[in-house]
């Protein structure tokens, strides 16, 4: 009884990890933005400068799974949790390596006028940090419902994406010389189009995690 209950400690730790790491990411991602919209040098490149602890993390939570397979004998229920925890370590330090690429764009921009205000880019990175808070709630209260509905926002960056290239590519179109500062917009929606599919993958894991069954949401 004794070392089921210290295993239980341990897998709660282990979700507390995850939590905590999913906080740093999404303070990130909010703050990158906010760099960009409000030209704040100072804190874009604070961003840059911790990405090496966000990468830490990862590697203390695999590590943390991995003495768990290797010391306890996780039933089958358990091993899903250490699995989904190791893959969405793995997302979620994707998704902070994007947020650190909108830094280095914020500071690549530091110098050019924005030839147009910025809010569809915000209202992504919005969408994006509100699935990524709830992926990890889901996570932490095994809510596989929850997981499900987070999922289907990223069709709302989806579409958001697609609108803010057709609208960039107007303006290349009747401005050519912006063409870099176009491009760079871009590739940020990119990025952030790519952290929705992040937070698919997190919340499909959640689904086996808490069913055993695997959904392509």
């Amino acid at each position: 009884m004794k070392t089921r209950v210290e295993y239980d400690h341990q897998l709660e730790a282990l979700k507390h990890e995850i939590i905590r790491m999913g906080s740093l990411v999404e303070q990130v991602l909010a703050g990158s933005m906010k760099a960009l919209v409000e030209r704040d040098i100072d804190r874009a490149q604070k961003i840059v400068d911790s990405d090496d602890e966000i990468d830490d993390l990862q590697m203390d939570i695999e590590e943390l799974c991995v003495t768990l397979i290797a010391t306890q004998q996780p039933l089958a229920s358990d091993l899903r949790v250490i699995f989904a925890a190791i893959k969405m370590g793995t997302d979620l330090e994707r998704i902070a390596d994007y947020g650190v690429g909108i830094a280095k764009m914020a500071l690549r921009l530091k110098e050019e006028e924005y030839i147009k205000p910025l809010i569809d880019l915000p209202r992504m990175t919005d969408i994006a940090c509100e699935m990524l808070l709830s992926s990890v709630r889901a996570f932490a209260s095994g809510d596989f419902e929850m997981a499900i509905e987070t999922a289907k926002s990223d069709k709302e960056l989806d579409s958001l994406f697609k609108q803010i290239y057709r609208e960039l590519l107007t303006y290349v179109m009747e401005s050519p010389k912006h063409i870099n500062q176009m491009m760079a917009f871009v590739l940020i929606a990119r990025y952030l189009e790519r952290v929705g599919d992040h937070i698919k993958n997190i919340c499909e894991s959640i689904v086996y995690n808490t069913t055993g069954k695997r959904l392509d949401l």
